[in-house]
């Protein structure tokens, strides 16, 4: 996509799109350049004027570890981030396809309802935490607590996971293609973890369960959907043993 444009008015560009961001615009294609302009200027143009504006593919230059990008995405779009990326990238995100190309702070694609959020890096703490649905692809390492509070969201983690992973995952699944921390999927209900790698340690009610022909089915799919390949028989399963579900006064009040 050439940067041939500039800040001053473009034919068919309606006003409202005007964004001292906005490098270029060629089609359906849109250039920021976050070196001239604000993220709050970037993330009220996708909120405010991307709908009416025509445009499908979104680049955004220099974010320089800048937080909470391309935030409560609710459209169609292809959307790729040049660089590395701070706090909260795509939170909230709906439909749209987020690529980072580069590492992302704490909590990328916090509460994702849908649509594909993928960092070619790696991810600090709380990757996808509470994602109600979508896809979140890390192709590196993501740090501690991926995936906690999960609902309902897939990720794939193409390195390794750190400690307290999945901890009251509620719906979904987790796939760690390398190794897993302590205290894995401690407080499980319904969401289930592939781990290739070693585990370091189950948290409270967590237990490893053989793998079944509808295992493999879906972690190879999730797996085919990541663009990552690994034979699905190196995989173990990891799922709640249900003993929490429900408060037992026999324990002396204690679990």
């Amino acid at each position: 996509m050439p940067a041939t444009s500039t800040n001053a008015p473009r034919s068919g560009i309606p006003d409202s799109a005007m964004n001292p961001a906005m490098i270029s615009r060629d089609g359906d294609a849109a250039r920021f350049d976050l070196s001239r302009g604000s993220v709050r200027q970037l993330n009220q143009w996708l909120h405010r004027d991307l709908h009416s504006s025509g445009v499908r593919r979104v680049e955004i230059m220099h974010p320089n570890g800048m937080h909470n990008l391309a935030v409560g995405l609710v459209a169609d779009v292809d959307v790729d981030i040049r660089g590395h990326a701070g706090y909260f990238l795509a939170g909230m995100n709906q439909q749209a396809r987020v690529t980072v190309h580069g590492n992302v702070g704490w909590s990328v694609a916090e509460n994702i309802i849908s649509g594909v959020v993928r960092v070619r890096g790696n991810a600090s703490e709380c990757a996808a935490a509470s994602g109600h649905g979508g896809l979140v692809v890390i192709e590196g390492d993501a740090s501690s607590r991926c995936g906690i509070s999960m609902k309902g969201c897939d990720i794939v983690v193409g390195g390794s996971v750190g400690h307290v992973s999945a901890f009251m995952a509620q719906a979904g699944r987790l796939v760690v293609c390398g190794n897993a921390g302590a205290g894995l999927g401690d407080s499980l209900y319904e969401a289930v973890i592939y781990v290739r790698g070693k585990i370091h340690g189950l948290g409270a009610d967590a237990r490893e369960e053989p793998m079944t022909d509808a295992d493999r089915a879906a972690l190879g799919e999730l797996l085919a959907k990541a663009d990552i390949s690994h034979p699905t028989s190196e995989f173990k399963r990891v799922a709640s043993a249900r003993s929490l579900y429900h408060w037992n006064s026999d324990t002396n009040q204690h679990y």
